[in-house]
């Protein structure tokens, strides 16, 4: 079923995965209905906390400006990760030892919860649970991954540091210096598994609408009323998940983070022979760069190979070209290959790339600022959310703390830098 209002969820702006994913129905909001719960945002903390709602039977109405999976959930590259960008000691340092242990405790089993909602919903998003490889490239990667496979050793964690010969027969190139093999982590087709989502927690009785932006929010006595161009909602709570592409109120979610742009290319499906020297245990991988590139393979033999940078004005020739010459090094034998699909999206960074748990009003809370790892995380905070709204949790047993909203220092230098500065980094790679 495709939505009659699919406002950028095409091609142009989401690529292969708008090519591939199972279509939704879902329509705009008409009069006005009351809810238990509002949800603003339709990606995978706000779907994930609508399901896990219903199932400590709470109504639900999510809204969304535009569609299902507009944002990071329809755009990112499909890696399910465990934790955080930041090592696990990292954590404990920035959050202290409760919070710390209780993030990264969520979080490291975060993939797990992904893809046992994918199991049990049966949503169709060529989940593959094997693994993802983080591989290093020079001295100071291998040394990076080193502390990472250290910390999380100590914390039990099924991780594995491979040696360059292991290396080689994963990837299927000598590019890398070692790898860290994450048996935790995986891939999906990230779109289909929020259009999943979305249809898990209809088929539970949440109600979904696209082409809806909020354009007002007042206290009603104890209740809240978000008012739209057609109707409204009446809420006893609000949950705010529109992370980095927030517009509208609550604006300040987007002006706290740091937008960093992250492209994808996809190739057409390549011949079996192609596909058994790539990545032949069909494990997503990423690097250690700071301008890091990540690859892997869909379950139609296709390879997406990702890199930071936005694809518009000079950047879509400049990314583009670099992404052949990388591909050439790193795989010689796709040479001749061509690209078949390509898009852009924004991840959200915060000044200690964290998320953020925010409490905005009396019943009005939301956590965003995903800095790049958003599939998992998302799917577990909106589930927390979820139980904290129905009386299931406290917030001081939330594995993050309740602060204010901050905007970062010199925040559009930093993004013009990100954008800028990757182009010129991929101008000149030697890869």
């Amino acid at each position: 079923m495709r939505s009659q209002h699919q406002q950028g969820i095409e091609a142009s702006t989401h690529g292969l995965w708008a090519a591939t994913a199972p279509v939704l129905q879902t329509e705009p909001l008409s009069g006005d209905s009351s809810a238990d719960v509002a949800v603003i945002g339709a990606g995978y903390t706000g779907l994930s906390a609508a399901l896990h709602a219903r199932e400590h039977g709470l109504s639900v109405v999510v809204l969304d400006a535009a569609d299902v999976g507009f944002g990071g959930a329809g755009r990112n590259v499909g890696l399910v990760n465990a934790g955080l960008w930041l090592q696990p000691n990292d954590v404990l340092k920035a959050l202290g030892k409760s919070y710390g242990e209780r993030l990264i405790a969520e979080l490291g089993r975060a993939p797990q919860v992904v893809f046992e909602l994918i199991e049990c919903n049966a949503i169709a998003c060529e989940a593959n649970p094997k693994g993802t490889l983080h591989c290093a490239v020079g001295r100071k990667g291998v040394s990076e991954l080193e502390q990472r496979f250290a910390q999380w050793r100590e914390l039990g964690a099924p991780v594995e540091l491979l040696t360059r010969e292991q290396t080689v027969a994963e990837v299927g190139s000598t590019a890398f210096a070692a790898s860290l093999l994450d048996r935790r982590a995986g891939t999906i087709q990230p779109l289909a598994y929020a259009r999943g989502l979305a249809t898990a927690a209809m088929r539970q009785g949440a109600h979904i609408y696209s082409q809806t932006p909020v354009q007002k929010v007042e206290q009603e006595r104890a209740r809240w009323k978000l008012s739209t161009s057609r109707g409204s909602v009446l809420a006893d709570w609000v949950v705010v998940a529109t992370d980095a592409y927030t517009k509208g109120p609550w604006a300040e979610v987007r002006q706290e983070q740091v937008a960093l742009p992250y492209f994808n290319l996809a190739t057409k499906p390549l011949s079996p022979a192609l596909r058994e020297s790539i990545l032949p245990s069909r494990r997503g991988a990423w690097d250690t760069q700071s301008v890091l590139t990540s690859f892997r393979l869909d379950d139609a033999g296709r390879l997406i190979f990702g890199s930071v940078g936005a694809l518009r004005s000079g950047g879509a020739a400049v990314h583009k070209a670099f992404s052949r010459r990388a591909l050439r090094t790193l795989f010689p034998q796709l040479a001749a290959v061509e690209f078949e699909h390509a898009w852009y999206g924004t991840i959200g960074m915060t000044a200690d790339s964290i998320p953020r748990f925010h409490r905005f009003a009396p019943n009005v809370l939301g956590i965003s600022g995903y800095n790049g790892r958003g599939i998992g995380p998302g799917t577990v905070f909106g589930r927390l959310l979820a139980q904290h709204v129905a009386g299931k949790l406290r917030e001081d047993e939330m594995p993050l703390p309740v602060s204010p909203v901050q905007s970062p220092k010199l925040r559009h230098l930093k993004e013009w830098t990100y954008e800028y500065g990757a182009q010129l980094a991929h101008l000149f790679a030697s890869r």
